[in-house]
């Protein structure tokens, strides 16, 4: 990484939070409790009047945190700038130099944003390439939104399926169980799996990784995959799923394919960084399943994993399925996902915090300022995306440069699933409580190549 650390110091005291500018996002990136965090630490907090309306925080509560309310202006004089997406255009040129910049940066095909915010002189970090280690599991932002995703698309799927979910015994006959099938079972899939078991459905859950049965199981779910010898040895030692033959997709298709047939409700969570996601559920799939059942596809924003979404749309297929597209998912439960959101980045932050004299001190040696620093002193820095220089808007950024932040750096679409990090021994349960505390690779839930990784 080129960086000079000399570039960057004590430059300050002036956090600024905004209101996001992205049409649709109801996040915000800070809360009350770490406006209070930040106020401690020597920060002066400004929050632009409304940011927090759509997650049901006011500016009366920021500014009994110790906040002072501002416009967008004030982003001008800040240090620290917390946000939830990628800063706009017209954002990234009101900045200052110098100016650190901590948000979901969702870098990959946004070769343009980077040069701009190098071009400015900001020192940018992406919390989505925070790496898998114990120190950095509170700043897990994928898990702690993911987590918030796999619980809001089976209240989704319930919400738009016209029957109840529980079985139901009464003196009139008996209601049966829906069947809820979950592509995927990584952060997001096994909060799907524990939130669909809880409204009472019957649940099954594939995956291609071998670790993922026991998690499955554990929450009372069938696990569903073709258990061969190659599925026994899918999974590295880090965790991460190999890819399978075609020999072994084929089969796992075509076990896919009866499976759905089945089911009431399908829930799919795949998807590969800097690529569009993977075609997991086909439109003869599709057009196998009852009228009245409903799919609710998490990867939408990137292309969908089923043929049929629309982004941003419930689309009725000829055969009345309903395939439900919604954007920003985790934004559908602003309230909460701001709060945990807001606590990942404080994490972060604190750790750039020199605690003598209470200024920003960036270590460039430190894991986690090298996983994440997408630009700083004019240039981007990251080795993922240096192919990305300033004046160079044509280069394409690789998802695969170093091996080690390649890794990391797995998972950088917000909201989508990661696998629970095979080394902890929480179980598997406790993967599926929105805490967001799991730190892991992208897992997708068909393939991260064609028959790899996993949700």
């Amino acid at each position: 990484m080129n960086f000079d650390p000399g570039q960057i110091g004590a430059v300050g005291q002036t956090v600024f939070v905004p209101k996001e500018g992205e049409a649709g996002e109801t996040r915000v990136a800070a809360s009350p409790e770490t406006v209070k965090r930040l106020a401690a630490l020597g920060f002066d907090v400004v929050v632009e009047t409304g940011a927090g309306r759509a997650s049901r925080i006011t500016d009366s509560d920021f500014q009994g945190a110790g906040a002072k309310i501002g416009k967008a202006a004030d982003a001008a004089r800040a240090d620290v700038v917390l946000k939830v997406r990628r800063p706009t255009d017209a954002e990234i040129a009101g900045y200052k130099s110098g100016a650190v910049v901590i948000a979901t940066m969702d870098p990959y095909q946004a070769n343009a944003s980077l040069n701009r915010m190098a071009k400015v002189g900001l020192t940018s970090f992406a919390m989505e390439f925070m790496p898998r280690i114990t120190r950095a599991q509170v700043m897990d932002v994928l898990s702690s939104q993911a987590n918030l995703a796999g619980y809001r698309a089976v209240i989704d799927a319930a919400a738009e399926y016209d029957r109840a979910l529980p079985m139901m015994m009464t003196a009139a006959g008996t209601v049966p169980a829906a069947k809820v099938f979950v592509m995927g079972a990584g952060v997001a899939g096994l909060q799907a799996i524990a939130t669909a078991r809880r409204l009472g459905a019957v649940v099954t859950a594939t995956d291609v990784r071998p670790a993922a049965k026991e998690q499955v199981a554990s929450l009372g779910a069938k696990f569903i995959a073709v258990e061969d010898e190659e599925f026994k040895a899918a999974e590295t030692a880090g965790g991460y799923a190999k890819e399978m033959s075609k020999e072994y997709q084929a089969k796992q298709a075509a076990l896919v394919a009866d499976h759905i047939a089945k089911q009431d409700i399908v829930i799919t969570t795949a998807l590969i960084p800097g690529r569009p996601a993977p075609k997991l559920v086909s439109a003869a799939m599709v057009a196998s399943m009852k009228p009245g059942s409903v799919i609710v596809d998490l990867a939408v924003e990137r292309g969908g994993n089923v043929e049929g979404a629309v982004a941003g749309k419930v689309v009725t297929t000829a055969n009345d399925v309903k395939i439900v597209g919604h954007l920003n998912v985790p934004g559908r439960v602003a309230a909460s996902s701001s709060l945990l959101y807001a606590k990942n980045l404080y994490a972060f932050l604190e750790t750039l915090i020199d605690k003598e004299t209470k200024q920003l001190s960036i270590d460039p040696e430190d894991e986690l300022v090298k996983a994440t620093m997408l630009t700083h002193g004019g240039k981007v820095v990251h080795p993922n995306f240096q192919s990305v220089s300033a004046g160079d808007a044509a280069a394409t950024a690789s998802p695969a440069a170093d091996p080690e932040i390649a890794k990391a750096a797995k998972g950088t679409e917000p909201g989508l699933d990661v696998a629970p990090k095979k080394t902890r021994s929480r179980s598997a349960a406790a993967t599926a409580k929105p805490a967001g505390t799991r730190k892991a690779p992208v897992r997708k839930a068909g393939s991260a190549k064609p028959g790899g990784g996993k949700a």
